[in-house]
C-alpha cells in the first residue's frame, strides 16, 4: 500500500499565526481568554489550555480587565466596544483575509450599498462580518435561497449590492449565487473573498480522491473547511474517513486499498496528521523520497525578497494568476508582473496546473500572502541571452515599448533596449510611430551590464537579411523571371523597384502602352507590384525591369473586340490640319480624315468637332502592323452613298492615315533631350547601386 499526503494539510496561514500568538501570550501573560474557540479544533482548544489560554464562550464569561484574544473567524463591531468597556485589553488573531472583508462590507454598507453575504448563517465568521455592516445584511447559504429572494423582491434591476463571500465556501456554489445576482441585480458589485487557500487545498482533494482508492480527511467536526474536504473526497472516491485524531483510524478501513489519500483541515494541527501516519500500518509508505517530518518541514518553509521560487499555477484571474509554492503562504503574480509585451496574453502562455518559475518580490506576513514576478525572472535570464547574442551575432526578437531621445526603447528577453533612430531601419527624421508596440527583429550591437546599458539595431538585422535575399536572387535571376515588389522611388525616366534585397530599374516606357509625362500617372511610392526581368548584368549589379504585359497591351484588346463595319463611340482627344484624332480604348487613337468628319466641306476639324466630346463612328480600315485605325462620321450621315465613294474615301482615308499615324513633330520632344533622357536612365541604376551599397 502507499499513501500520498496532500502538499496543501493542515494548518493555514491564519490559523497557525493565530495558534502561535495565543500560545506566545499566554506564556508571557498568563491567563488570557478567547472568545469562542480561537479556531474549529477540540483537540488544539485543550492544547492551549496547558499554555494558559482560556476558552470564553460569551463575552459575559470574560473577567474585566482581562487579556482577550480575538479568534481568527473574527467578532462583530460592537464587541470590540464591549471590551474596551470592561477596560479589557485584546490582542487581535483574525485572519487577515476575514479582517478585508470586514473593511469591504464596512465601507460598501456605509455608501448605502446592500450587502450580501455568501455562506453559512450561524458560523462565527459570518456572524462577524455581518457585526461590521452598518445596515442589515443579507445573508444566502444556496442558489436556492438567492432566488427565493430574488422572486420575493420587486424592481431589483438598480438595487446597488456588494456582493462577499465566506472565505471557506464551495466556489461552485459561489459562482451559481454570483450568476444569479448579476442577472436580477444591474447595479452589483462583487468581493471574490474566498481564501485562496481554502481553493488550493479543495482543487488539490479533487486531483488526489480520483487517483485514490481510499480518502482519509483529518479535522474538527465544527470545522467548516473540513466538512467540504469531506465532501468532495465523498463524491470522488468509494471510500472516506473522517476522523478528528489517530484513535478514531479503524484499522479495518485500510484493508484493500492499494493506494489512500490523506488530507487534512486548516484547523488541523501537523502533530495530529503525524499522529495519524504513525498508526498507519508499516506497509504503507510516503509517495515521496521525503520523510513526513521533511514534508511538514518544507511545509513551514519561509521565502525570502529576491528568492528564486517555482510554483505551480492554482488559479487564474483577470488581475493576478495564483500560484501554489509549496509553502503556507499564497503567492500571487500580478498581471503587470507576466510580462513588458503591451500584447502579452495570459490565456496563450499559461494555464491552471502549469509549472511556472518566478522571483520574489515581497512577503507580506500579515497578510499571508508573497507577491512573485514571473518578468524580473525573466529579466534575469534576459541578460544572459542577451550577452551570448551580442558575442554570437544572433538576431532577437522585442517589442517596440516607448520612443525615447535619440530613438526608441525595446523590451528584450525582459531587458530594456535602446535602438538610436539611424539604427530603427526607418528614413532620416521620419516619426517612429509605425514601429510602436510593433514586434521587431534586432542585432545587439553593445552590452554594458554594470550600467545596464544595451544598444541593438534593427537597419543591421534588416541589411544582413536584404543581402542574403539579394544573393539568392542573383543566384536564381533569369530573363522573364517574376517578381512581386515593392516601389521605392520615382524618377522623370522611371521607377525603381525593391523585388526583395535587390532594387531595379523600370523604365518609363515599359509603364505603360500610352504616352506618359512621368511615372507617378502609373505608380505612387510603396506600391506592391508585379514586375518581370527584361535584361540583368551581374557584374554592374543591374535589372532592367518590365511592368507592362502583353495582355494589357491595348492593340491586343483592340484586336479582340473590334471590326471593320463597327459602329462604336469615340472621344475626340485633338486635331491636325488633316483631321481629328479619337480615342477608341485607351492607348488606340483612331483618325477621322476631315473628308470623314461631316457631309459636307468644312475648311478645319474644329469647326464641326471639339475635345472631349464623345461621337459616333464607323471603323473604315484597321492596319494592325503599322496599328493604325481609319474611322469615319459620314459613313454614318450618308448610308446610301455609292459605294465607289465610299472605298475611295477609305483609301484616302487609309493613305492619309500612313502620313499621320504617329503624333505631329511639334508634339515629339526634341531629340536631343530624348537622347539625354535615355542616357540618365542607363546611367541611374548604377547610381542608384553605388549610393545602396555606400549606405551599407
Amino acid at each position: 500500500m502507499k499513501t500520498t499526503l496532500a502538499k496543501t494539510a493542515g494548518y493555514c496561514f491564519g490559523v497557525k499565526r493565530a495558534v502561535n500568538l495565543a500560545i506566545e501570550t499566554g506564556k508571557t501573560r498568563g491567563n488570557v481568554y478567547t472568545l469562542g474557540p480561537i479556531i474549529h479544533n477540540s483537540h488544539v482548544i485543550k492544547k492551549l489550555e496547558e499554555s494558559n489560554v482560556r476558552l470564553a464562550e460569551t463575552i459575559d464569561d470574560i473577567p474585566d480587565s482581562a487579556c482577550v484574544i480575538i479568534r481568527t473567524h473574527g467578532i462583530p463591531k460592537k464587541l470590540y466596544e464591549i471590551l474596551e468597556g470592561k477596560g479589557c485589553t485584546y490582542i487581535d488573531a483574525t485572519c487577515p483575509f476575514v479582517s478585508k472583508i470586514h473593511d469591504t462590507v464596512k465601507k460598501e454598507s456605509e455608501s448605502g450599498r446592500q450587502v450580501i453575504i455568501i455562506g453559512a448563517k450561524n458560523h462565527p465568521e459570518v456572524i462577524g462580518i455581518e457585526g461590521w455592516c452598518s445596515t442589515k445584511a443579507h445573508v444566502f447559504e444556496s442558489p436556492q435561497d438567492v432566488e427565493n429572494w430574488i422572486d420575493k423582491t420587486p424592481d431589483l434591476q438598480e438595487v446597488p449590492v456588494s456582493v462577499v463571500a465566506q472565505t471557506t465556501i464551495n466556489k461552485e456554489m459561489w459562482n451559481e449565487c454570483i450568476n444569479l445576482i448579476k442577472k436580477a441585480c444591474t447595479n452589483a458589485k462583487v468581493f471574490d473573498t474566498i481564501c485562496n487557500a481554502t481553493i488550493e487545498r479543495q482543487n488539490e482533494v479533487q486531483l488526489l480522491a480520483n487517483q485514490v482508492d481510499a480518502m482519509i480527511v483529518i479535522g474538527d467536526r465544527n470545522s467548516s473547511n473540513t466538512k467540504r474536504l469531506f465532501e468532495i473526497s465523498q463524491s470522488l472516491c468509494p471510500k472516506v474517513a473522517h476522523i478528528e485524531n489517530a484513535a478514531e483510524l479503524d484499522d479495518s478501513f485500510l484493508r484493500g486499498a492499494n493506494h489512500v489519500g490523506i488530507t487534512a483541515g486548516a484547523s488541523t494541527p501537523e502533530w495530529i496528521i503525524k499522529e495519524v501516519v504513525n498508526k498507519m500500518s508499516d506497509e504503507t509508505r510516503i509517495e515521496s523520497t521525503e520523510s513526513f517530518e521533511e514534508l511538514l518541514e518544507k511545509s513551514l518553509k519561509t521565502l525570502n525578497t529576491g528568492d528564486k521560487v517555482t510554483g505551480i499555477i492554482t488559479q487564474i484571474a483577470p488581475t493576478e494568476i495564483n500560484v501554489d509554492l509549496g509553502v503556507k503562504q499564497a503567492g500571487y503574480i500580478p498581471v503587470t508582473e507576466l510580462s513588458d509585451d503591451p500584447s502579452y496574453k495570459v490565456e496563450e502562455h499559461l494555464a491552471v496546473g502549469q509549472e511556472i518559475e518566478a522571483f520574489v518580490m515581497r512577503v507580506n506576513d500579515v497578510e499571508g500572502v508573497i507577491m512573485l514576478s514571473k518578468k524580473r525572472l525573466d529579466t534575469v535570464k534576459g541578460w544572459e541571452k542577451i550577452e551570448q547574442a551580442r558575442e554570437e551575432k544572433t538576431p532577437l526578437k522585442g517589442v517596440v515599448l516607448e520612443e525615447n531621445k535619440g530613438g526608441v526603447i525595446a523590451s528584450v528577453l525582459g531587458v530594456r533596449v535602446f535602438i538610436p533612430a539611424s539604427q530603427t531601419g526607418l528614413p532620416k527624421d521620419a516619426p517612429m510611430d509605425s514601429i510602436m508596440k510593433k514586434e521587431i527583429t534586432l542585432y545587439i550591437t553593445e552590452v554594458n551590464r554594470a550600467r545596464r546599458r544595451v544598444v541593438g539595431s534593427i537597419r543591421a538585422y534588416e541589411m544582413d537579411q536584404r543581402r542574403e535575399a539579394a544573393q539568392a536572387i542573383w543566384d536564381t535571376i533569369e530573363i522573364g523571371a517574376k517578381y512581386k515588389g515593392v516601389v521605392k522611388s520615382l524618377t522623370n525616366f522611371g521607377a525603381f523597384v525593391d523585388i526583395g534585397g535587390i532594387d531595379g530599374m523600370v523604365h518609363i516606357s515599359e509603364l505603360s502602352w500610352g504616352r506618359i509625362g512621368h511615372p507617378s500617372e502609373v505608380l505612387n511610392v510603396g506600391d506592391t507590384v508585379e514586375v518581370y526581368v527584361i535584361s540583368f548584368d551581374k557584374e554592374k549589379r543591374k535589372i532592367s525591369l518590365g511592368y507592362k504585359t502583353a495582355e494589357s497591351n491595348p492593340w491586343t484588346i483592340f484586336e479582340g473586340k473590334y471590326n471593320v463595319g463597327d459602329i462604336i463611340d469615340v472621344k475626340i482627344v485633338r486635331f491636325m490640319p488633316f483631321g481629328a484624332f479619337a480615342e477608341i480604348i485607351p492607348g488606340v487613337d483612331g483618325l477621322i480624315h476631315i473628308s470623314q468628319i461631316a457631309d459636307r466641306h468644312i475648311a478645319k476639324p474644329d469647326d464641326v468637332l471639339k475635345i472631349g466630346e464623345t461621337v459616333k463612328v464607323k471603323i473604315l480600315a484597321i492596319d494592325m502592323e503599322k496599328k493604325k485605325v481609319s474611322i469615319s462620321i459620314r459613313a454614318l450621315l450618308e448610308p446610301e452613298a455609292p459605294a465607289e465613294e465610299i472605298l475611295s474615301a477609305e483609301k484616302a482615308a487609309g493613305e492619309e492615315a500612313g502620313v499621320a499615324a504617329e503624333a505631329p513633330a511639334e508634339e515629339e520632344a526634341p531629340a536631343a533631350e530624348s537622347s539625354k533622357e535615355e542616357t540618365e536612365a542607363e546611367k541611374a541604376p548604377e547610381e542608384e547601386t553605388a549610393a545602396s551599397e555606400s549606405q551599407e
